[in-house]
């Protein structure tokens, strides 16, 4: 049992990350990513040792930490070759024409960092978004130092971690304050940490009150600082008539074990899956409830998410004109997620939001539309979204472009035959979506792109050679692209 962190031992840690903050944000690249891959092998030096209590504390099975401690290790090794690249820093240089009237002035962007970044940790996810997981990584990366607040469910498990980015950073010769992890279970740990003046910037992965919360402190300071908040998703998925008609059992296949896969602990799990109401969505619905019916229940993440999806699933089944078509035979023990699939009409889907809420869990409900202009209504009611997913031909694509237009402007990833669970972590990945999924849409929490929040653009104006930064300057000593006069190129300027 950990204690939280006081008053003092926060201050004092926000006070020693600034001071980190005006030596590592000078660091070269090189340096940051070296740290970074430091970090990767002293988790990997944690052995099995982390992984037992990771299985202890959060009721994962062996496989599932194991993969995503590599997920982990990958992501860290990720970005600091990304970080090494420069491309983040999106480097652009316009030389001075001095005959020009007026003179036109030498103007050279970079991104810079913003400074200490507080995150906290995930509950679904102890390693890759959590201690040492995406967010801290991006941070590092980007030359911020980082302030992790564990996750009250794996504790140990993340004080586990931050022994290993302790080890990493004396190793590696970081600043004293580079990285600093405190506890807190009790709300005003993270309101301390969010609203303290020398915090800039926040990470968070996690429900919606929860991020939404981490916003508001963030928007009432006298200061107010981007807070990336992640706040789940019910993913939908759109069965087009074409797809569903060749497709019915393949599909619900498919998706009765994405709706289960992890016992339904991920923000991508496809909670709602709409179709028009007629004999293929029949057969579907038959196939998806047979292979319900025989899912096992299995242990969830710990008894607050347990008691949190079986109160939702209780209220969501409980709403006029909700019909519960499937749920696992085999009886449930306490703390067990029970796989349950939910069916009711769009008309009703439509006129009740609360059937739009996720439920964290093996849950996901079925929307019976009369028709294609039905079904549209239903895409045009849904929230901001991670994933959207189509289930159709190329011709159902082609012939319901107001479908595939209106499901553009509500989700950050747009899947076509396939499930949104897993998250592959690579540049071309946009993990986010519009509010209120995430609280900015317009940046990624997965893939190299996610150093990019915790920067901000700075330009020089007619500063000579020697005092600019080394990637603004004429000899391009660090060899990265650059846009030089509107052309790419990694060549000096002469």
């Amino acid at each position: 049992m950990f204690q939280d962190s006081s008053a003092e031992t926060i201050e004092t840690s926000m006070q020693e990350a600034w001071q980190a903050f005006l030596i590592y944000r000078k660091l070269p690249l090189k340096q940051r990513a070296g740290f970074m891959r430091t970090i990767a092998k002293e988790i990997e030096k944690l052995g099995h040792g982390l992984i037992r209590v990771a299985m202890h504390e959060t009721n994962l099975p062996e496989a599932r930490l194991r993969n995503e401690r590599a997920r982990t290790i990958f992501q860290l090794n990720s970005y600091a070759e990304f970080c090494e690249s420069g491309q983040w820093m999106d480097i652009r240089i316009d030389t001075a024409i001095l005959d020009k009237t007026p003179p036109k002035p030498d103007i050279r962007k970079t991104m810079v960092p913003l400074g200490p970044v507080v995150v906290f940790g995930a509950s679904n996810f102890p390693f890759a978004y959590s201690t040492a997981g995406g967010d801290t990584a991006c941070a590092f990366a980007a030359g911020c130092p980082v302030i992790v607040k564990a996750h009250p469910a794996h504790a140990q498990t993340s004080e586990m971690v931050a022994s290993a980015i302790h080890k990493a950073a004396a190793d590696s010769y970081m600043p004293k304050g580079i990285f600093t992890h405190v506890h807190g279970a009790a709300v005003w740990v993270g309101e301390a940490l969010v609203k303290h003046p020398l915090t800039k910037a926040v990470g968070f992965t996690g429900s919606f009150t929860g991020g939404k919360q981490l916003f508001d402190w963030g928007n009432q300071r006298a200061e107010p600082i981007p807070v990336f908040a992640e706040m789940g998703s019910v993913n939908p998925v759109f069965l087009l008539p074409g797809k569903i008609k060749s497709d019915a059992v393949s599909i619900a296949k498919q998706y009765a074990a994405s709706i289960t896969l992890g016992v339904g602990q991920f923000c991508t799990n496809p909670g709602i899956i709409v179709g028009i109401d007629n004999e293929d969505l029949h057969i579907f619905m038959e196939a998806l409830s047979a292979e319900i019916k025989i899912i096992t229940p299995a242990p969830m993440l710990h008894a607050g998410i347990y008691k949190n999806y079986v109160e939702k699933r209780a209220t969501a089944l409980s709403q006029n004109e909700v019909t519960e078509i499937a749920v696992a035979e085999q009886q449930a023990s306490f703390n067990e997620g029970t796989a349950t699939i939910a069916a009711t009409s769009a008309g009703n889907f439509i006129s009740n939001h609360l059937l739009q809420q996720e439920v964290f869990g093996p849950y996901s409900i079925v929307v019976r539309c009369a028709d294609m202009n039905e079904m549209i209504q239903v895409a045009d009611q849904i929230e901001g979204q991670l994933t959207c997913t189509l289930m159709a031909t190329e011709m159902d694509v082609e012939q319901n472009s107001r479908l595939v237009e209106s499901l553009q402007n509500k989700c950050g990833r747009f899947i076509l035959n396939g499930v949104p669970t897993g998250v592959e972590v690579c540049l071309s990945m946009q993990h986010g979506g519009p509010f209120p999924a995430t609280t900015d849409s317009r940046f990624t929490s997965v893939g190299g792109d996610g150093i990019r929040r915790f920067t901000r653009p700075l330009s020089y104006q007619n500063w000579p050679d020697a005092l600019l930064p080394d990637e603004l300057r004429n000899d391009n000593p660090l060899q990265l692209w650059r846009t030089v006069n509107n052309e790419l190129t990694k060549d000096a300027i002469i």
